[in-house]
């Protein structure tokens, strides 16, 4: 048997070895001869380089100096509204006013510039008053003898036994010459030096100043403004509509706070100074509709001597010891050319009814409008009278 193996393995001795079997790539060949299969390969490997290039090289200008700026636009800015009643009355309202002493360019932002027919220029931007400083033609210094008694919050306008009344005494004097009359009063005064003094001194003395209760130094501004000839008024704050969130201040007069409660604020408004001669209205269109606040207001004014001058908005209500109503808001429209044309309005209601009255705030464009306009009346055929001398007594 060992003999038998032993031949068999020296027969196969020196032959080649077999090749072992193994999977062949032929098929694979061949699939890839087919053109829809090679189309898709080569976008496959189009895709597959274009990968390896940014990956590998990254941006193609990495190796170029470059800069990064982060530009920001300065926001538009916003236009100051108009004072509500609130901060018409409160001390924190000064930002609201502009300054007459600063060198504001009239035409910068596209401002309206209105040239005025003896030469002068008001805009809207806060630019100086340049309307002459009239000469002081002086009224009595208040208080009168006789016209005011103690009061718990100061001295209150009272009528003399006599039988003068405020109303009268502290009135600038007036003769009518003939002409037809006009009238203007400026309210809002006594909160910023500037304007105050500006209207005291650029307007003729004729116009009527209205001065703010809430004012620091009221009777200081009062005293200023009698010396240089000018007749005076007190606003009232009253209830407006969208009271609170539309807020005169703290002595409102509320439409339905009763009679006591109108009669206890007015005690304390009417003795913050001395040397006026009547009341006006600041806000009010709710109370004007209360009967009983109303009845109220006009009985403390009746029994003291006070005249009342309204805006325009009480249609001419009776009551106090004499009453007049404005015939137009000169400044609604706080620009110079819609002031010119009331103003204007003003004018050209005097000349077809006799008189007309007219009345504004203390914005710097009211008050340089109105003191331009005012210088030429007489040229133009009118007499500019105090607006005490457009009130008259009750059933008169």
């Amino acid at each position: 048997m060992f003999a038998k193996r032993q031949s068999a393995l020296a027969a196969t001795a020196g032959t080649a070895p077999r090749a072992k079997d193994g999977p062949s790539l032929k098929p694979v060949v061949d699939a890839l001869k087919k053109p829809p299969v090679a189309a898709g390969l080569a976008g496959l490997l189009l895709l597959s380089t274009s990968a390896l290039f940014l990956t590998v090289l990254g941006d193609p200008k990495a190796g170029t100096p470059s800069a990064h700026v982060a530009l920001e636009r300065d926001a538009p800015a916003a236009q100051a509204p108009a004072p509500t009643g609130f901060e018409a009355f409160s001390m924190g309202a000064m930002g609201l006013y502009q300054n007459l002493a600063g060198g504001a360019d009239p035409t910068a932002g596209g401002e309206a510039v209105i040239t005025l027919p003896d030469g002068g220029s008001v805009s809207g931007q806060g630019a100086p008053i340049t309307a002459p400083v009239h000469a002081a033609s002086p009224l009595a210094k208040a208080p009168i003898a006789g016209l005011s008694q103690p009061g718990s919050n100061g001295p209150l306008p009272m009528i003399a036994p006599d039988g003068r009344v405020p109303a009268q005494a502290y009135a600038r004097p007036f003769r009518p010459n003939g002409k037809p009359r006009v009238s203007l009063i400026v309210g809002g005064l006594g909160l910023n030096a500037v304007t105050t003094r500006a209207a005291i001194e650029r307007l003729p003395p004729e116009v009527t100043l209205s001065f703010v209760p809430y004012a620091d130094n009221l009777q200081g501004w009062i005293d200023q403004a009698r010396a240089q000839g000018h007749e005076v008024m007190l606003e009232m704050p009253m209830e407006p509509t969208g009271y609170p969130d539309n807020d005169p201040g703290p002595y409102t007069l509320l439409a339905d706070g009763g009679a006591d409660d109108v009669t206890a604020k007015m005690d304390w408004l009417l003795s913050r100074a001395t040397g006026y001669f009547g009341v006006t209205n600041y806000l009010g269109d709710r109370f004007a509709g209360s009967d009983t606040g109303m009845n109220a207001f006009l009985s403390v004014l009746r029994q003291r001597g006070v005249a009342f001058l309204d805006d325009g908005s009480f249609q001419r209500r009776p009551g106090a010891w004499a009453r007049a109503s404005a015939d137009r808001v000169i400044d609604r429209t706080q620009s110079p050319a819609a002031i010119v044309a009331a103003l204007n309005g003003l004018e050209a209601q005097a000349k077809l009814r006799g008189s007309a009255l007219g009345a504004g705030f203390s914005y710097p464009v009211t008050v340089e409008a109105a003191a331009r306009w005012t210088a030429g009346l007489e040229q133009r055929g009118l007499q500019l009278a105090p607006a005490s001398s457009m009130s008259m007594r009750p059933g008169r």
